[in-house]
């Protein structure tokens, strides 16, 4: 398992609908955890990244109706390939 998150910052908060469906979102196997900020106005999901994108993450709470744009960057492979020595 990797456990990544994504912090995601939103414009207005989210109505009482909103909430009850991202809190559907933790049904989805593979979300490990949701923690709203709402002084910073931000919505932090962990995730398993072996189980989920973060596309997949992003739509999915945006499918909840939240208008959000992620704050933290798109998760890149643990170990990037070296450049081969120049000769």
């Amino acid at each position: 398992m990797t456990a990544v998150e994504i912090l995601y910052r939103y414009t207005a908060p989210p109505t009482d609908a909103m909430t009850f469906a991202l809190a559907g979102i933790r049904d989805v196997f593979g979300i490990r955890q949701l923690r709203f900020d709402r002084a910073a106005a931000t919505l932090c999901v962990e995730y398993d990244a072996t189980r989920l994108s973060a596309a997949t993450v992003t739509h999915l709470v945006r499918q909840a109706g939240l208008d959000v744009t992620p704050e933290s960057p798109e998760p890149g492979p643990a170990n990037p390939a070296e450049p081969a020595p120049a000769a």
